[in-house]
């Protein structure tokens, strides 16, 4: 498979520069190891699924890191946790060498608590997600980013199919003790029909048969591994009555795709499912541009009680908020902006002195092309491509 350049490898490389450890963390077979083989090719590397590797390593710990030749890659470190301990006990007695333990996992609740108790200012800790529209023009609303899908196309229903299957007997048994893995597959198929959904526990729970403690039991163990994109609501208090629920997302537009059944463009194009898949694959490279920059996650949605709506607000520099709303289609009009210029006006009424506040409508790229435009009054009409590589 050929490597594609990661966005991520700036940030990646001025940690190891700085910090005697890395933690690259992100969901599986997001490309975490090739990078890291790829940017460190003189680095001895090690995978903690492998047998033979975690029993040597949990029989003599010290003898095993005695062996190894740093920098070391070791991947998938979540499996061994108590490695961390006799990392830092290494670092500590060398604190000057930087960019020698390079550590990956794909569980990031128990690698961090785990990071955060034996390796705190130790470590620089990076996420990589799938690829984005920005490194690789592959990327797609019905593949998504997983490397392998993109390199291989027309196996992408075996890959998803197979990649299902590993991540529940895996990551999901590592995560908790979930008893029943077909149920917990129904649950992932129900998450992805509430797509973009202000997320309602007791809507799931209620075809599953289980209770509502379990349905936030599974959402967590999705979070935890990379799986679910959460969208809060916008917390500002701009006198009005809001939705305080969050909105969910499945984190891959293609593995959404596969759990609602979907494999071609023109079923994409059907589906009454296109317009919130759309939503959420702009949502996941809203993240993907925020985490590959080194800043954190920051995208929230608005909804009032009285049906006023816009899919998403962004943070920017300085307290400054721009507005986006996402519309599947190829024709943009003067109304779809009105939910945004309605809450941009309560903004600045909230706070005069601030600058106009920044107003996207994207939309799908006409196959003729369409130039960028203003829609209406301070509302700026995008292709979607165009929007993503300008973020």
């Amino acid at each position: 498979m050929k490597y594609i350049p990661r966005t991520l490898e700036k940030q990646l490389s001025q940690a190891a520069r700085h910090f005697p450890a890395v933690v690259l963390t992100g969901p599986r077979r997001a490309g975490k190891t090739m990078l890291l083989r790829r940017l460190f090719p003189k680095a001895s590397y090690f995978l903690l699924e492998d047998p033979d590797v975690v029993g040597r390593l949990r029989a003599d710990p010290q003898g095993f890191l005695d062996d190894l030749k740093t920098p070391a890659i070791l991947d998938e470190v979540q499996h061994v946790p108590e490695v961390l301990a006799y990392v830092r006990s290494r670092i500590d007695r060398q604190p000057r060498r930087m960019g020698q333990w390079l550590l990956t996992g794909s569980q990031e609740s128990p690698l961090m608590q785990g990071v955060s108790e034996s390796m705190a200012g130790r470590a620089a800790v990076l996420q990589l997600l799938p690829l984005s529209v920005r490194e690789t023009p592959k990327v797609s609303l019905l593949r998504g980013g997983y490397p392998e899908v993109l390199a291989r196309p027309g196996g992408a229903r075996l890959w998803f199919s197979s990649y299902l299957q590993t991540y529940l007997e895996r990551d999901v048994r590592a995560v908790m003790a979930v008893k029943d893995l077909a149920t917990f597959r129904r649950f992932l198929a129900l998450v992805a029909s509430r797509h973009g959904q202000i997320l309602n526990k007791t809507d799931l729970a209620a075809p599953l048969g289980v209770s509502v403690p379990t349905i936030t039991q599974w959402l967590g163990v999705l979070e935890t591994t990379a799986q679910l994109q959460i969208v809060p609501p916008y917390y500002e208090n701009l006198g009005k009555r809001l939705i305080k629920s969050p909105k969910v997302y499945l984190a891959d537009s293609g593995l959404a795709c596969h759990l609602l059944g979907i494999e071609s463009a023109a079923e994409l194009a059907r589906s009454p499912f296109f317009g919130a898949l759309f939503e959420g694959f702009l949502a996941a490279e809203i993240a993907k541009g925020q985490v590959n920059a080194g800043r954190r996650r920051e995208l929230y949605y608005f909804r009032d009680e009285q049906g006023l709506e816009v899919d998403f607000l962004m943070p920017g520099r300085g307290g400054s908020v721009a507005l986006v709303e996402c519309k599947a289609g190829r024709t943009v009009t003067p109304a779809m902006a009105a939910p945004m210029q309605r809450l941009a006006e309560a903004m600045q009424r909230k706070h005069p002195k601030t600058a106009p506040v920044p107003m996207f409508l994207v939309h799908r790229e006409p196959k003729a092309g369409t130039p960028t435009r203003a829609v209406a009054p301070g509302v700026l009409a995008l292709p979607w491509r165009r929007f993503i590589n300008g973020l």
